[in-house]
């Protein structure tokens, strides 16, 4: 399974994706690259910006990858 299809498969079944847990849980280091490469194919993925806070407890800002 390529990693294009991991990252397919996981916003199938839990609706989106992060870069945490596309690091987490598929071991994919760079999911704006893959996303950019399933664009390319022709899958409209849509990039929302969330507000979480890191480990230190400090504000921060992610991408989260969803399939329209």
């Amino acid at each position: 399974m390529t990693q294009c299809e991991r990252i397919l498969d996981y916003i199938d079944r839990h609706g989106s994706i992060s870069q945490t847990e596309a690091k987490d849980e598929l071991g994919i280091m760079r999911l704006a690259s893959r996303v950019h490469d399933l664009k390319r194919m022709g899958y409209p993925i849509i990039r929302e910006m969330e507000h979480g806070k890191n480990r230190f407890g400090e504000r921060t800002v992610y991408a989260r990858y969803r399939i329209v």
